[in-house]
């Protein structure tokens, strides 16, 4: 499936949280703390701050979650992506 968002949206792919501690311990998902940082996989007509393929880091409760081919998507407007990381 091709996703192409529209106007000032952009398609993030969530990066996965960490499993397991620095001593080795695991952490179980229902414990885990959603991930603020993602990497852009799409970008709407309207959006000239991020590029296809950077990473960014989004405000913590925004965007529209969906779930694609196994792998966890965010909708963003790009007002709640704070900063890309280089």
């Amino acid at each position: 499936m091709d996703i192409r968002p529209l106007g000032e949206r952009v398609l993030v792919k969530a990066e996965q949280a960490e499993e397991k501690t620095a001593s080795g311990l695991f952490i179980p998902q229902t414990s885990q703390e959603k991930t603020q940082f993602a990497t852009v996989v799409a970008v709407g007509d309207d959006v000239k701050t991020v590029k296809k393929g950077e990473k960014i880091l989004h405000d913590k409760y925004s965007g529209t979650s969906l779930k694609m081919d196994g792998d966890d998507y965010l909708i963003l407007d790009i007002k709640d992506v704070l900063a890309v990381i280089k």
